[in-house]
């Protein structure tokens, strides 16, 4: 499996547990790589968000975190402090529009987040498409792109067979 492959498998049928498995040893690598430390409380965050293509806010991981270890209560700034190290690292995606957090299909991966948004079922997928194209219009212009983030809302092709 390549990441590559993973773009906009939120809306196809796919053995999910195989992509849960692959984006976190992406994640592993790529902390390794760069001799960071992927946290068991990090790896934890990162688990959830690849518990599905729908984002979480931060105080649904936090309660997610609470409800899976209920030895130890864990509190808001730790869970804001797993977040930005993994946005930083390019491993989860900020969806702007719904103040949500989202796995990355390409861990690592630090340039134009493109996605599409159902309103119906909240799956997000995230797209390569074009991306190169925007960044090279904006070098074009003189514009250093450090952020980018496009966010496409619609229904998917199952919610409207659901209908």
């Amino acid at each position: 499996m390549k990441s590559k492959t993973l773009s906009n498998i939120a809306f196809r049928r796919h053995d999910h547990r195989r992509c849960q498995q692959f984006l976190l040893a992406e994640a592993d690598q790529h902390c390794h790589s760069l001799n960071l430390r992927l946290t068991s409380r990090r790896r934890q965050v990162l688990e959830i968000l690849l518990g599905s293509h729908q984002p979480m806010g931060a105080y649904d991981i936090l309660a997610e975190l609470n409800r899976v270890d209920r030895a130890e209560r864990i509190a808001p700034p730790i869970v804001y402090r797993a977040l930005d190290f993994l946005l930083q690292q390019g491993l989860i995606h900020r969806i702007e529009s719904r103040n949500a957090f989202i796995s990355c299909v390409q861990p690592g991966h630090q340039c134009a987040a493109q996605f599409l948004i159902c309103r119906d079922c909240e799956q997000v997928a995230e797209l390569e498409t074009h991306e190169q194209e925007l960044l090279a219009e904006a070098d074009s212009l003189g514009f250093a792109v450090d952020h980018s983030i496009i966010e496409i809302t619609g229904v998917c092709a199952q919610c409207q067979k659901d209908g």
